[in-house]
């Protein structure tokens, strides 16, 4: 498999791809969605409430934190994660404007 060659991308499409591609997993998905609906999580809530190993939602969080989407806060032995609010505000501006892009054609297949 060949290197990916992201320099040859505009700013903005690097960005948009590394958001999506870190929401790009089902579990990733349900993280996030847990964690809106909760405000806020701590790591063990998450593998009573999706049934995965604990190591599993650590792999999917890393992601999820690498990628900006998600911050967490160290409260003893537990992690406390929430939304990154700017970033996700950011997600939301950068995929709304990429989706809003398209403009339906009529004469097009």
């Amino acid at each position: 498999m060949g290197v990916t060659r992201t320099e040859i991308f505009t700013e903005e499409q690097n960005r948009i791809a590394v958001l999506l591609k870190a929401m790009a997993h089902p579990a990733r998905i349900a993280i996030l969605q847990y964690i809106m609906a909760s405000k806020t999580c701590i790591n063990g809530d998450l593998v009573e409430e999706l049934g995965l190993a604990q190591a599993t939602i650590s792999q999917h969080l890393k992601e999820l934190k690498t990628a900006g989407l998600i911050q967490g806060t160290i409260e003893g032995v537990s992690v406390c994660y929430c939304i990154h609010p700017e970033n996700w505000q950011l997600l939301k501006e950068t995929v709304g404007t990429f989706l809003n892009g398209y403009v339906p054609n009529n004469e097009c297949c």
